[in-house]
């Protein structure tokens, strides 16, 4: 070991690591919307229906726990915001439609990393769904 240094200099803590308190994982499962999605001129005639999985690691805080929905992310407020985009006009890429659902998951200073999983449902006969899921982590708060 070289002189003047610890074996605990080797050891980084990771920025979205609450040492403070515990993360709490919260999600939204297997919500089907219509949304207008595609990059072929058919698929911008007619919305698509596509599968959105969400999977969000979330500070707990340092205070008491309650039974008041104002200390916790509310689940309904991410159903919104997921409708909200899927409403706001036309995207090509289903990897576009997955990062500005990360986008907004992450705006709330509480979410440590969030995994968006989007699946277009009806694009080929045999398969079940297609699409991408993302992970995106919140490391500068």
């Amino acid at each position: 070991m070289t002189a003047g240094l610890k074996q605990d200099d080797n050891i980084t803590a990771l920025p979205y690591v609450d040492q403070a308190g515990s993360l709490r994982r919260v999600f939204v499962r297997d919500m089907v919307i219509a949304t207008s999605i595609g990059v072929y001129d058919f698929e911008k005639q007619a919305p698509q229906r596509v599968r959105v999985n969400l999977d969000l690691s979330v500070i707990e805080g340092e205070g008491p726990r309650n039974d008041d929905l104002a200390s916790v992310l509310c689940y309904e407020e991410l159903v919104k915001g997921v409708r909200a985009i899927c409403d706001d006009g036309h995207v090509n890429l289903v990897e576009t439609l997955s990062e500005r659902i990360a986008d907004m998951c992450l705006a709330d200073r509480r979410v440590r990393k969030v995994c968006v999983r989007v699946e277009k449902l009806d694009v080929f006969d045999d398969v079940g769904s297609v699409g991408v899921e993302i992970e995106r982590f919140n490391l500068t708060r």
